[in-house]
């Protein structure tokens, strides 16, 4: 969605319905108490004329106001990091989502503008008109807001806080609250207790825009679960898997667990005690896996009928690129529950185990990252009853891992899809599906996918390549959640 502001009597009319469509792409800030808030806060609803509207949390902060405790602006979904609109309103999308799961402190809109191969100049720009705000004032609101869930929603000492939302030292974080929020960061902690699951432990609320097919998503998760790795209990909606995420220089292993709480949209993230301190980079990933920032209603009016069955129906992403490309070169030409035996098989083999007090049953292992992948054979991996070639492929997809421009999540789509179709043992449909997913695209359509073909041929024979992608056009640029549809319906 373009992140210009709604005309101020439209925005009002969403603030006094609550209207959970503009969640995270409507803030109002009230002049009257100098705070800010979301769209469904259930406070009263404050006179037009104390009113100031503004798309991002980092406008309203900019402008000197505070965050509300009721509504909790930092739980709001958020803007879409790609877009198929123009190239600079890609670029500030990728800066947005690079600074959303920065924890280091050192980060300086040099590095992200080197990270995104532009000038510092043009990154400033870009940001400012997609916005409204610089880089570093957008990093400074993050920050905060990523201090103010974790002292509500953590037992993480303060000096933790600090480090874990990416502050230099405690002094700076302590000034730089109690600038902006004009309180201290330990009379914020004593406000409320934290906000824990079904089973007791600590965890982080992430919001979601309804509806969500959460029963759909879970299925398809289940399908895919790689044993050591992942559980998904779709009845008790619930997620478990292994996680690793760079923080601090250092790589952190352990594990996760989700809850959906489809009554209040929320997903309850608990991260075990090794995560807690990588807290910004975790909250960052499951929002994109789990797409809590789609706009589910203008997806499904733009798809039909083809929405009707299941309305908020999610693209499931990944939290981890290369697993996600590993398990898309895996799956080729076979089906899915094979897949999953293959991809438990190469866990077991090349996985590192989880500590033992982190294993739970299910969950045993970390995926095998690049390095320890670009290190094997092919007989290595040959002998896990893999094919030559694609063990080959496997090998030269992890050795190549670290230059490539889809692993680190930076230029546009084009580019990315040629450049996974140059490695050996790729083509079209593995690398669509790897944009598809690894980078949560909306807009991807596999090529010569048989069941797709099959579904748009109206019960006759298989339709042709040629008419294949004209019959896409019309759910440009939702696509790839066109194919989730017509793959369920399959």
């Amino acid at each position: 969605m373009p992140a210009e502001l709604l005309p101020a009597d439209a925005a009002y009319a969403a603030l006094q319905t609550r209207d959970a469509r503009f969640d995270g792409r409507l803030f109002v800030g009230v002049t009257s108490t100098g705070i800010y808030c979301r769209p469904v806060c259930r406070v009263r609803c404050p006179r037009r004329e104390n009113c100031r509207f503004f798309t991002t949390a980092a406008q309203a902060e900019a402008a000197r106001f505070r965050p509300c405790m009721k509504c909790r602006p930092e739980l709001a979904p958020r803007p879409l990091a790609w877009t198929t609109a123009d190239a600079s309103r890609t670029l500030a999308g990728q800066a947005a989502a690079w600074l959303d799961a920065c924890d280091e402190p050192q980060a300086s809109v040099e590095q992200l503008a080197r990270h995104l191969g532009i000038t510092s100049r043009h990154l400033r720009r870009i940001f400012q008109a997609e916005h409204g705000v610089t880089p570093l004032q957008y990093l400074q609101t993050r920050r905060l807001l990523l201090a103010k869930r974790l002292l509500t929603d953590s037992r993480l000492p303060i000096h933790e806080v600090a480090f874990a939302a990416g502050f230099a030292s405690l002094r700076r974080f302590n000034a730089a609250f109690v600038e902006q929020y004009r309180l201290q960061p330990g009379a914020l902690r004593r406000e409320r207790p934290a906000t824990r699951t079904a089973c007791g432990e600590p965890a982080l609320r992430l919001a979601w825009r309804p509806p969500y097919a959460v029963a759909a998503l879970l299925d398809f998760l289940a399908a895919r679960a790689i044993p050591g790795v992942e559980r998904v209990d779709v009845a008790a909606r619930r997620i478990q898997r292994s996680v690793a995420v760079a923080h601090g220089g250092q790589r952190l292993r352990g594990r996760i667990e989700l809850h959906f709480d489809e009554a209040a949209g929320e997903v309850l993230l608990s991260p075990c005690s090794r995560l807690w301190p990588a807290s910004g980079v975790l909250i960052a990933g499951v929002r994109r896996w789990l797409d809590l920032d789609a706009e589910p209603e203008r997806i499904d009016a733009h798809l039909g009928e083809l929405a009707a069955p299941t309305p908020g129906l999610r693209l499931p992403g990944c939290l981890d690129r290369f697993e996600l490309a590993v398990r898309a070169v895996l799956g080729q030409q076979i089906t899915v529950a094979a897949a999953r035996t293959l991809a438990g098989r190469f866990v077991a083999r090349f996985g590192e185990p989880l500590a033992a007090d982190e294993c739970v049953d299910g969950v045993a292992f970390n995926f095998p990252d690049a390095p320890r992948i670009a290190a094997a054979s092919r007989d290595d991996i040959g002998a896990l009853g893999i094919i030559g070639r694609r063990a080959e492929a496997l090998i030269a997809l992890a050795r190549r891992w670290p230059e490539l421009a889809f692993a680190q999540g930076r230029g546009s789509a084009d580019a990315a899809l040629a450049e996974l179709c140059e490695l050996p043992g790729i083509g079209p449909w593995t690398a669509s599906y790897m944009l598809m997913r690894g980078w949560s695209w909306p807009d991807a359509f596999p090529p010569n996918d048989v069941v797709l073909r099959k579904a748009l041929s109206g019960g006759g024979p298989p339709v042709s390549p040629k008419a294949y992608l004209a019959a896409a056009e019309r759910w440009r640029p939702f696509r790839s959640y066109a194919v989730l549809h017509l793959w369920r319906s399959a």
